[in-house]
């Protein structure tokens, strides 16, 4: 689809399309301005923080950073292919000894989704491109990979010291252990995000499990793991949060802040609610006119 050609009516059914896939997913500008508030409370500033993303490296990922940068500050990237942090524990420890002094981290990590103009999941419309294509395509391929080997049309990948493609061949292997979760989904496209986010998850558990301390003096580690969800240019993104926690530098759980984020899905779709009342009106008008 031509994107100088979208109309009002083809953007809302992009909208409408993740609100029932991914219910309870926030518009990044809304999520933005409500991890901010939130962690408000607890001490955060953009002059005391550092935001680090773990996201995947796809262009399309890049509007939550900006976002989020605006609110927190500078961006440290820990994030490769599909959104997986493979820069591990060395990277959360450099992330930690750049701190503001006396300041914390806000964490932010998951997948990645598309959802074309005509409301398919797992496709994107890219900018300057006819069409859509796979997104997020690391994630795709690896589950086409599943697929196969379950199948029997090909066989296991054996290990490989050859680290031209290391990310997504770990990746691949990884998504195996969730073959049967995704065999049994009503649509592997929409359970696909979901897999990958608890695979992702447990890797950064590990991480901070293992690097929590490298944070100074009363610093704060606030997690926001969540489903990235990608649109088509006119379209705003989304960001299905599924774990927002404060945990001290010794790993404990200060607070669980997911109820208050997720407070904020009532007001986005009240709002939304009130856009499509003035939508309507607007054509009437043109109508009557």
């Amino acid at each position: 689809m031509n994107f100088a050609k979208k109309t009002t009516e083809g953007q809302a059914f992009v909208a409408n399309t993740v609100n029932n896939t991914f219910p309870g997913a926030l518009k990044s500008e809304t999520l933005s301005n409500a991890v901010e508030r939130i962690l408000a409370v607890h001490g955060y500033s953009k002059e005391k923080s550092i935001l680090a993303t773990a996201l995947c490296c796809d262009e399309v990922n890049r509007e939550l950073e900006d976002g989020l940068r605006e609110k927190f500050g500078s961006n440290f990237s820990m994030g490769g292919l599909a959104g997986f942090p493979f820069s591990g524990v060395t990277s959360f420890g450099a992330m930690a000894h750049h701190i503001p002094t006396d300041g914390s981290c806000i964490v932010v990590y998951g997948p990645h989704v598309g959802v074309d103009m005509t409301g398919v999941v797992g496709k994107v419309n890219r900018r300057g491109r006819d069409g859509s294509g796979a997104c997020c395509g690391s994630a795709c391929a690896a589950h086409a990979y599943v697929q196969q080997v379950r199948s029997g049309e090909r066989s296991e990948a054996a290990p490989s010291y050859d680290n031209i493609d290391a990310q997504q061949m770990w990746i691949q292997k990884t998504l195996l252990d969730y073959g049967d979760r995704l065999e049994k989904a009503d649509d592997g496209a929409v359970e696909l995000p979901h897999a990958l986010f608890d695979c992702q998850d447990n890797f950064m558990k590990r991480i901070v499990e293992k690097a929590c301390g490298e944070v100074a003096g009363e610093g704060k580690i606030a997690l926001l793991g969540g489903i990235q969800i990608n649109t088509p240019d006119g379209v705003a993104e989304y960001f299905l949060p599924k774990k927002f926690q404060l945990l001290n530098n010794k790993g404990e759980l200060v607070s669980d802040l997911l109820a208050d984020l997720q407070g904020h899905v009532h007001a986005q779709n009240s709002d939304e609610v009130l856009d499509k009342v003035d939508n309507v009106c607007e054509i009437i008008s043109n109508v009557c006119a």
